[in-house]
């Protein structure tokens, strides 16, 4: 790469980690070729990328961004998964990990909050974006009537008790 193709690459790289909502850093050492693209086309269809570019190229990039904490994770044969959905590349990059010990998730940004391993962790099983509008769809698209029941439950167990001590009382 010559000195002008690098700073191209840095500046386009830089616009487009200004455009994204999370970023996986991980190792990836002694993955073969096929597992590399069985992994960066999981991650393409959950809708993120996968980047491997020389670490000084990448630090340089992330200067000027939210994510310029994470620089101090780029060491060794790093890759970067990035997506705009705030998920979706942690989850994928977690799913792939899970089944390949080779895959070395190190860290990585939700904007400009610092995430460990466990931090990416977590972020992978919280639903995504679209299972949380699916379930907020269903419950709006709920029959009226189960969202009465549900309103008039309180006031049902109410009526019960009251009646409860009525005929207690009429007992006495």
């Amino acid at each position: 790469m010559e000195r002008t193709e690098k700073r191209e690459f840095v500046a386009s790289f830089n616009e487009v980690l200004n455009n994204t909502g999370v970023v996986v850093v991980a190792h990836y050492a002694g993955l073969s070729v096929a597992e590399m693209t069985a992994f960066r086309s999981q991650v393409r269809a959950a809708g993120g990328s996968v980047k491997v570019a020389k670490n000084r190229l990448v630090k340089l990039a992330l200067q000027g961004t939210e994510l310029e904490h994470i620089a101090g994770l780029f060491s060794g044969p790093t890759v970067l998964a990035y997506s705009q959905d705030p998920i979706a590349a942690a989850k994928a990059t977690m799913a792939f990990a899970k089944n390949q010990s080779k895959l070395v998730v190190l860290g990585g940004a939700l904007g400009s909050t610092n995430l460990d391993a466990d931090g990416v962790k977590a972020l992978a099983e919280m639903p995504s974006l679209d299972e949380l509008r699916a379930k907020l769809l269903g419950m709006i698209q709920t029959p009226a009537s189960r969202i009465a029941q549900v309103v008039n439950a309180p006031a049902g167990q109410l009526a019960r008790v009251f009646g409860a001590y009525a005929k207690k009382d009429e007992a006495a």
